[in-house]
């Protein structure tokens, strides 16, 4: 009641509607995260009391300089906070100092307005879970989610209000280091990795004291960066934009997204914080988004360098007419957006509608009722790592992995294997498990994965530890004690790949093989003649030819996290069978990228009897490992496609149907992924596109009908004129275990006239 007491003291003096208005306001629950017509007039009373200074404060986002300083904010935020002239804080943490910023904008500023706290919980908060790519592997949506509802509870626990995730870039190229914050190359999987995040950090309900504002980014085509570059330049069609980039953004925004951040890359030749097609047009415009849009750190600021702006207050000025709503630590907007409004370049129409949608965020989480709702010291203490969260994240971690190969049944290793070595810079190392923008992590408690063996194993089996070389450097020096322990022991297991750092944020890789000296070490021990498993850490994914030909089983675990260590430990020992599935391309060599399943198809395909063919000399088209493979440690059968009828009516619908049997030992996952073709099109089309997968559960021996429905609306394109439509013709439908492995049948989308016509 307090609270509501001081916010009506501040309406001393303005009409007595205003007062009743934000009375009201303060005692209704907020359930769904967008604005009743009741709120949106007590945002507008709201506005009415605003100076203009005050209002561009509320689109002003400054970092608490947390990762630097420790809990210390800069003087000048502390008295823009307290005139009113900041709106959001970033890289604040803990309850203890949000509580104190909170109170300055409550207690200090004219209208009491409360901020905002975003940080980047990427992959869970304190308790780390797989990196997102990772995460996608799992290809279980439920999971995902539910990943995310537990980086909402600890974070919010901790004060903050706002995550600057998901990141639902599709990537095509793995040279971008961010690739490993995305789930990969398919904007449909994109696209439902990306609800069901939106839906794990937002919960259905802001009002919620454990949820959490996702913000979707980075709008858009930031995947896209020509040569796999961090923060490039952007060339794309039209059409590859509608078609592949922007289909999770507007996934997300269909789950309720309460904000959505702008991109560093300029697109066709405009940035993607001053694109007013991309961002008004487009996600306010034909979307009919009513969240906020942020800028990335300091990206209104850059488009001075990428030439389209000649200064900071043309900058403020381009992004803001674009609707970038928010300027995020450039302090464009707090030095010039007054002074473009006096110079009648901003609308104050428009900068009220940006109020208008940042109180609108802080309405739903209920922040007007009470500023402290997510300053509670004894949630902290009781909902960060917990019992039940460790566990899942050891669940997770177990989900993301991908068994690549596994000749003769080598895994998975009996737990009493009489001795084991253990070889490799990653085989005992912390801090590189919880990756890139592991949040608040802690990688000291991380479990290594020496540490998961050792666990497992029995307690006579015989262990020995090497690593070998470092993950970069170019030295041999201990190759020779890493060969001699692969010699005394009866299996090898090389924990090999990247270190955190190599992916993720300003990581580009021009070269994505191993590091350092890696394949070097895996060669020696290769050479022994000891069976060998390689676990691959890593944030994208890596040419390893040599590997995949040579080495007897290889475990795609990328940075797993928290309880990685004990999750691999339970892949290789067999607790659990990996039922993980590649959301990526593999390419065999650097010089195939971009590579990724769904090409077109060109006017001369590649033919080995035909050297005129779209072909390498030097190298297959195929890759490494195809979008959506994976193995499992049993075995399964796949019937021939059933089609409730060939002829797929105008609006009706045909099932598709497989019998999938378990033919192994050993209970198991697999997920069946269904695929189409548009055979003859207005415009050429992918020779398959994902459209639906399920994930299954079957004992050995047991067989289960995977039926998925397919409606005109699954078969829909950007055709000549850029309608999105289905058109009538022949159709291609595959139905697998991954993109290269499919059964296939063939149906035909006819219009209803020509359906009259065959009955007359």
């Amino acid at each position: 009641m307090k609270y509501r007491i001081r916010f009506l003291i501040l309406l001393v003096g303005a009409p007595f509607i205003l007062v009743f208005l934000i009375k009201c306001a303060q005692n209704e629950k907020r359930a769904t995260i967008f604005s009743d017509t009741a709120t949106e007039r007590k945002i507008d009373s709201i506005i009415l009391l605003m100076t203009l200074s005050e209002k561009i404060g509320q689109l002003t986002l400054y970092t608490s300089d947390w990762d630097v300083t420790g809990p210390v904010l800069r003087h000048d935020y502390v008295d823009g906070i307290k005139s009113g002239r900041v709106g959001a804080i970033f890289n604040a943490l803990g309850v203890s100092y949000i509580s104190k910023l909170q109170h300055l904008a409550v207690d200090s500023s004219r209208l009491h307005i409360p901020l905002l706290f975003g940080y980047d919980v990427i992959h869970g908060y304190k308790t780390i879970f797989p990196i997102p790519l990772g995460e996608a592997a799992s290809w279980d949506l439920k999971a995902i989610e539910h990943s995310a509802r537990i980086a909402a509870v600890e974070a919010t626990a901790e004060g903050l209000t706002w995550t600057f995730a998901p990141m639902v870039d599709i990537a095509r190229d793995p040279r971008w280091g961010r690739i490993c914050e995305g789930a990969g190359e398919d904007p449909f999987l994109g696209s439902e990795v990306a609800t069901a995040r939106v839906n794990g950090f937002q919960n259905h309900d802001l009002a919620a004291a454990n949820t959490l504002v996702a913000c979707a980014k980075h709008f858009v085509a930031y995947g896209a960066a020509m040569a796999g570059r961090d923060y490039n330049t952007v060339d794309i069609s039209d059409r590859t934009l509608w078609e592949v980039y922007l289909p999770p953004f507007h996934a997300a925004v269909r789950a309720g997204t309460g904000t959505v951040m702008s991109a560093f890359n300029e697109l066709n030749g405009i940035p993607a914080s001053g694109n007013k097609y991309t961002i008004t047009d487009i996600l306010k415009g034909k979307w009919n988004f009513q969240g906020f849009v942020v800028s990335d750190y300091t990206s209104i600021n850059e488009m001075v360098n990428q030439g389209i702006v000649a200064n900071d207050k043309q900058a403020a000025d381009l992004a803001f007419n674009a609707g970038v709503d928010m300027d995020m630590q450039g302090g464009v907007y707090d030095k010039y957006l007054a002074q473009l409004f006096e110079e009648g370049k901003v609308d104050i129409m428009l900068i009220d509608e940006a109020v208008r949608r940042i109180l609108r965020i802080k309405f739903a989480l209920g922040l007007f009722d009470d500023p402290y709702r997510y300053c509670n010291e004894q949630r902290e203490k009781d909902s960060i790592m917990t019992p039940e969260h460790l566990a899942f994240a050891r669940e997770i971690a177990r989900k993301s992995i991908v068994l690549l190969k596994n000749d003769d049944h080598l895994l998975p290793l009996s737990k009493a294997v009489p001795s084991l070595a253990v070889i490799g810079p990653l085989a005992d190392g912390r801090e590189d498990l919880i990756g890139s923008w592991s949040a608040a992590g802690d990688y000291k408690k991380c479990i290594t994965l020496l540490e998961g063996i050792k666990n497992k194993v029995s307690k006579q089996t015989n262990i020995t530890y090497n690593r070998g070389c470092g993950i970069d450097d170019d030295s041999k020096a201990y190759f020779g004690e890493a060969v001699a322990a692969a010699r005394r022991s009866d299996v090898v297991i090389m924990a090999v790949g990247e270190a955190a750092w190599m992916s993720g944020e300003a990581a580009s890789r021009a070269c994505i093989n191993l590091p350092g000296m890696q394949e070097e070490l895996v060669k020696a021990v290769v050479a022994t003649g000891k069976p060998v498993v390689v676990v691959l850490m890593n944030g994208r994914p890596l040419t390893i030819p040599w590997l995949e030909e040579n080495v007897n089983a290889i475990l795609e675990t990328w940075f797993g996290g928290t309880m990685a260590g004990e999750a691999i430990a339970d892949v290789l020992f067999g607790e659990y069978n990996p039922s993980g599935k590649l959301p990526v391309t593999f390419p065999r060599c650097i010089g195939q990228v971009p590579l990724f399943y769904n090409h077109k198809n060109t006017g001369r395909p590649a033919s080995p009897d035909d050297k005129y063919t779209s072909k390498y000399l030097d190298v297959p088209n195929t890759p490494l490992y195809p979008f959506g493979y994976g193995l499992s440690y049993t075995t399964f059968k796949y019937s021939g496609i059933t089609l409730s009828d060939s002829i797929l009516k105008w609006d009706g619908q045909i099932k598709v149907s497989v019998d999938v049997t378990n033919t192994g030992g050993r209970p198991g996952e697999e997920t069946v992924q269904l695929y189409t073709r548009d055979v003859v099109a207005s415009v050429d089309r992918p020779v398959e596109e994902l459209k639906d997968f399920r994930k299954i559960y079957l004992k050995p021996g047991e067989t289960k009908t995977v039926t998925f429905t397919l409606t005109r609306n699954n078969l829909r394109f950007f055709n000549r004129e850029m309608d999105y439509v289905a058109e009538p013709g022949e159709f291609m439908v595959f139905v697998g275990t991954n993109s290269a492995d499919t059964q296939k049948a063939k149906f035909y989308l006819v219009a209803e006239e020509k359906i009259k016509k065959r009955k007359e």
